[in-house]
C-alpha cells in the first residue's frame, strides 16, 4: 500500500553550503499517521537571517547526531520506494538539501507549491503561510496537531508539516474539480512536472503587461531576456518561448 511522506526541512540558509538542521515529516497511508520531528547538527553555522525565520539557535543543536544518523533520516530512507509519494511545499528547496546527505529521491514527488500555481493562478502569492490564512487552516490546526501531539509553530519544520497536511486536502479537492476524470493524486504528480505558463510580468519595465503584448510590441526584450540571463526561471523561460513562437 502506498505511503505519502508530508515533509519539510529547516537549514542553516539557503546557499549552496548550507544544510539540514531540522527535518520533520508525517507518513499517511497506514491506519496510525506516523510523526518524524528531529534537530540534527552540522559543521555550517546557522545564518542569522536562517535564525530569524525558523528560530533554531546553535545550543539547541548540541549533541544532536548528523541529519544521516537520526531516526527521522533512516526511516525516510526506508521509505524511499517508487510506489509512495514524497510531498512538499516548494520541493527542489528540499530535496537539494536532502541530496547533501547523501538522500536520493526515489518516491514520486508532488510538490504542492507548483501544483497550487497551477490551479489558482490567480492567487496574489503561493507561499503556504499565505494559504493558511487566505483558506483559514490555522482554524483546525490546533485540533488536528493535538490529536498528533504536535507544538504548532509557524517556520519550524513539522509545524510546517501539519499546515501543509490540512493544505493538501483543499489541494487535492481542487485538482478534483479542475480534473475529475482523472486520479487526483497522480495529477497533482503530473503537474508537479508539467512547465508553468506564466501570463503577466510582475518585475522589471514591463511589469503589469501580459507576456503576449511584450511578445508583440517588444520581443527582442525577451529574446535578450532568454540570451542574457543564466538564473532564469525555468517556468518563465518555457512561458516566453511560448509566446514568441505564438
Amino acid at each position: 500500500m502506498a505511503k505519502y511522506i508530508i515533509l519539510d526541512t529547516e537549514t542553516t540558509g539557503t546557499d549552496d553550503e548550507d544544510r539540514v538542521i531540522q527535518l520533520g515529516y508525517m507518513v499517511l497511508g497506514a491506519k496510525e499517521i506516523e510523526v518524524h520531528n528531529e534537530f540534527c547538527t552540522t559543521e555550517i553555522p546557522i545564518k542569522f537571517g536562517a535564525m530569524e525565520v525558523h528560530g533554531i539557535t546553535p545550543d539547541l543543536l548540541e549533541g544532536k547526531p548528523e541529519c544521516t544518523q537520526t531516526q527521522a533520516y533512516k526511516r525516510l530512507e526506508e521509505l524511499n520506494t517508487p510506489e509512495n509519494y514524497l510531498i512538499i511545499h516548494n520541493a527542489p528547496f528540499d530535496i537539494t538539501m536532502l541530496e547533501k546527505e547523501g538522500f536520493n529521491t526515489q518516491m514520486k514527488v508532488i510538490d504542492t507549491l507548483r501544483v497550487a500555481k497551477h490551479v489558482l493562478p490567480d492567487e496574489e502569492a503561493h507561499r503556504l503561510q499565505y494559504f493558511r490564512y487566505k483558506m483559514e487552516l490555522y482554524k483546525d490546526e490546533q485540533k488536528e496537531a493535538d490529536a498528533l501531539g504536535i507544538e504548532v509553530k509557524a517556520h519550524d519544520a513539522i509545524g510546517d508539516v501539519l499546515v501543509l497536511k490540512l493544505f493538501l486536502s483543499k489541494l487535492k479537492t481542487i485538482v478534483q474539480e479542475k480534473f475529475p476524470d482523472e486520479n487526483p493524486v497522480e495529477k497533482m504528480v503530473d503537474l508537479t512536472n508539467t512547465p508553468i505558463l506564466v501570463t503577466a510580468f510582475r518585475f522589471g519595465k514591463h511589469k503589469g503587461k501580459t507576456l503576449a503584448e511584450v511578445a508583440r510590441e517588444d520581443a527582442g526584450y525577451l529574446r535578450w531576456m532568454l540570451k542574457s540571463m543564466d538564473n532564469l526561471d525555468e517556468d518563465l523561460r518555457y512561458s516566453i518561448n511560448y509566446y514568441l513562437e505564438a
